[in-house]
């Protein structure tokens, strides 16, 4: 709030010279919502969002500005001057944690900022549809965006999933849950559901697991096709230098008899 402080007046001064000293009033301030301190706002998904930003002990016009994060906000030109609005609409999950910071704009250490606390239910997402190999590593993501944390549970064809040593692993963190398989098998394939669970509600991803059989070591197909290939170029080659082995096949088949002839 505004301090006002009052210059000490001697016990002997007269009563009408108490009244003509004027009281000194030090500090503008601002005000967002009537806080003049930081805050933490917490609202919700969908409705627009109204934040106002007012000077308070202003002896003149003061111009304002906003801030959303660090990013300056483009202000119409009559909202600027002692009194500044913002409409947020519609407020999504991406306001969570963003500070709104209105300053005086001659002066920017003076200002106040407000943090948006936006409570929603879990969102997933992440790819639908995985292909793996046979006794490769396979890992499942699950991106969860939620407010407050929501608690995540793996399922696998709609049955919970029973964890097996050394083959299954989970990591969580608050944004992402992971689901590792190690050596997958062909009995790993399935329906794979992350299943997300908070005090606003539950959200569902499902992940379609194919394990395909395991490649072998050596291509034969590509190895199939190079054998073709030589066997057409060695065949090709004879039939061009056909007529030079046949004239070396008659000489051989000679007689003398008939070379004297």
């Amino acid at each position: 709030m505004a301090q006002h402080s009052c210059l000490p007046v001697p016990y002997e001064v007269p009563v009408l010279v108490m009244l003509l000293l004027p009281c000194i009033v030090t500090g503008v301030e601002l005000a967002i919502n009537n806080e003049t301190s930081d805050f933490k706002l917490t609202t919700r998904l969908g409705p627009a969002l109204s934040l106002s930003c007012a000077i308070q002990n202003n002896s003149q016009e003061e111009q304002l500005i906003w801030y959303r994060g660090d990013g300056a906000v483009d202000l119409k030109d009559g909202n600027q001057m002692n009194a500044s609005h913002l409409c947020l609409s519609p407020v999504t999950e991406t306001d969570n944690g963003v500070a709104f910071t209105c300053k005086l704009k001659r002066d920017q250490s003076i200002q106040v900022s407000v943090i948006l606390d936006v409570q929603f239910r879990p969102i997933l997402s992440g790819k639908d549809s995985l292909r793996a190999e046979e006794e490769s590593d396979v890992t499942l993501i699950c991106n969860v965006k939620s407010n407050p944390q929501a608690q995540v549970a793996w399922y696998k064809d709609n049955i919970v999933l029973t964890l097996e040593a050394k083959r299954h692993q989970i990591h969580q963190t608050s944004e992402v849950s992971k689901l590792s398989i190690t050596k997958a098998q062909k009995s790993d394939m399935g329906v794979y559901t992350c299943v997300a669970n908070s005090s606003l509600g539950e959200d569902r991803k499902d992940f379609h697991l194919v394990i395909e059989d395991k490649k072998p070591v050596f291509p034969i197909e590509a190895i199939a096709a190079a054998a073709v290939v030589v066997l057409l170029t060695i065949v090709f080659g004879v039939v061009a230098q056909r007529e030079k082995i046949l004239k070396c096949f008659v000489k051989k088949n000679e007689t003398p008899s008939e070379t004297a002839l």
